[in-house]
């Protein structure tokens, strides 16, 4: 095996996504304990004293306990090099995860056990199945009253049409908590709340049938309990299939409560074992495989200002086959020249790392200059590839915004087209008028804070900000119309994005079905792309 082989093997590049306060980001940092990455976990809420989550790296999101952006993480483990991909959990911050999700080969779904399937997870999971990305499910905080597993997983089941194979079973929950059994390895995981530390807890082989060593164990209730509830799984319930895992058509279920670092590493190593390596990505109708020997990647995320320290611009590339290396060249598709990825560097949120090197699965930040966009392919001059794009979103909130204090109109404009250019927010203004004010549209109206904090702390501008009526938006294909003789209602607008396309603006879908009818042949074009 070559060294290109052998390193891009031993690579697993996923995501982590939940609804918020389900656990996300204490799991997340629970990996990072066990491979040394970080030394003590941080808190995700709480004090302004306390030391944070060490993937929310935005001032924001140390002060609201949310994670708003999506963090880049890699470490080793037990012979794996790890990529995790961090997502925002609130839903105003959604774009940002589906872009992210295009960059996972697999994803992680945590689950609260007390609360189930929430809307959030509900809709991330649908663009994983959209994708056939295979789902891992870690159903959290077993150390609290939890619902009935069986609930749990015929919820998993008929929400998201797919099978379900506990690979462990609680014994308890709440107060009553006692552990987990292994299905397969019939062994028992015992909880305690001294767990919270990173050594690892070692499990008790207890075979089902050993009454006496159960009892000792769980007590004779919980035991009584368990084996029902084994006989019932291993009879009634889905077989284990990895080919069905890997094609996003059975999910493994793990339980355990991070909080706690209770049963992380017992499903961490399931995990590695159980994820691929880097999957083929397609160009075309062309499979690139990431053992292919020339380098390709696309851009995932643009993200402005993340280091005080730097208030540099960097794009994120996943690497989609072959080896990345520092100082060489490589070509642009979208550009169409020969570009040198500078400043490499590898993440731990906001730590940076300038690297030499980095393969397939990897993701990698490297300085922009304003050059790149969400969804551009840059490769080996040989290769030639273009990957598939990066789905947009259409906003359903907007605001008009303006600068307080005109003379810091050049900041405002750098401000709002470079976090424009992250993807978070889309711009429009008024036809004939500058950029003193623009639109802002967005997804979730979270994002319009974000914009404004942001524009405070890193461009020193204050901002007002008036929100605006409308909810949907569209294309006007037709490039010879005269928008100005249009026939529309008085509560829909015409803006142009800064490429100058015409676009409408409405506040309801009859006024979108008004503007056909009246004017004969006008071509409207939804604005989301998938």
């Amino acid at each position: 095996m070559s060294e290109l082989q052998h390193e891009i093997g031993r690579r697993r590049t996923f995501a982590i996504i939940s609804h918020p306060d389900a656990g996300k980001t204490t799991l997340t940092e629970k990996f990072l304990l066990y491979g040394g990455a970080i030394q003590t976990a941080g808190s995700v809420k709480g004090k302004a004293t306390a030391k944070h989550a060490v993937s929310d790296w935005m001032e924001l999101e140390k002060q609201r306990g949310i994670s708003i952006t999506s963090s880049v993480m890699q470490f080793e483990y037990d012979g794996y090099c790890i990529n995790i991909l961090d997502t925002p959990g609130h839903q105003d911050f959604s774009e940002d995860t589906y872009r992210t999700l295009m960059a996972a080969d697999s994803v992680v779904m945590v689950i609260d056990a007390a609360k189930g399937i929430e809307a959030q997870t509900r809709k991330l999971f649908k663009v994983c199945a959209r994708r056939h990305i295979p789902i891992f499910t870690f159903i959290n905080k077993l150390d609290r009253e939890a619902r009935d597993p069986f609930e749990l997983l015929d919820e998993l089941e008929k929400e998201f049409g797919i099978g379900t194979y506990p690979v462990n079973w609680p014994i308890g929950c709440g107060v009553e908590f006692k552990g987990v059994f292994d299905r397969d390895k019939r062994e028992i995981l015992s909880f305690s709340d001294m767990h919270k530390g990173m050594n690892k807890i070692k499990p008790t082989p207890c075979d089902i049938t050993d009454i006496e060593k159960m009892d000792e164990l769980i007590g004779p209730y919980q035991r009584a309990e368990l084996v029902d509830q084994i006989e019932l799984l291993d009879g009634a319930s889905f077989e284990f299939d990895l080919e069905k895992v890997r094609r996003g058509e059975l999910s493994p279920v793990f339980f355990g409560s991070a909080l706690m670092n209770f049963g992380i590493e017992v499903f961490l190593e399931n995990f590695l074992k159980m994820t691929t390596s880097p999957l083929p990505r397609m160009s075309g109708e062309t499979e690139v495989s990431p053992f292919d020997e020339e380098f390709s990647a696309f851009a995932f995320k643009i993200q402005a200002n993340m280091n005080k320290n730097h208030r540099d611009r960097i794009t994120f590339f996943r690497i989609c086959s072959g080896k990345f290396e520092r100082g060489a060249d490589y070509y642009h598709v979208q550009a169409g020249k020969t570009v040198r990825l500078s400043q490499p560097q590898q993440m731990m949120a906001e730590e940076r790392q300038i690297i030499n090197e980095a393969y397939a699965g990897d993701i990698i930040g490297v300085f922009d200059p304003g050059i790149y966009s969400i969804g551009d392919t840059v490769c080996s001059a040989k290769k030639k590839v273009q990957f598939e794009g990066i789905p947009t979103f259409a906003p359903e909130h907007f605001s008009m915004i303006e600068q307080k204090d005109s003379l810091k109109r050049k900041q405002f404009v750098k401000g709002v087209e470079q976090i424009a250019q992250e993807g978070a927010i889309q711009i429009f203004h008024e036809p004939n008028t500058g950029m003193e004010r623009v639109i802002v549209g967005v997804v979730g109206v979270l994002q319009f804070e974000v914009l404004e904090y942001r524009l405070k702390n890193e461009y020193n501008v204050d901002v007002i900000r008036n929100d605006l009526p409308y909810s949907y938006i569209r294309w006007i294909k037709n490039k010879g119309i005269d928008v100005k003789k249009l026939n529309l209602t008085s509560d829909t607008k015409w803006v142009q994005d800064f490429k100058g396309n015409n676009i409408l603006i409405f506040t309801s879908e009859w006024n979108i079905n008004w503007a056909l009818e009246k004017n004969e042949g006008l071509i409207l074009e939804d604005f989301s792309k998938d």
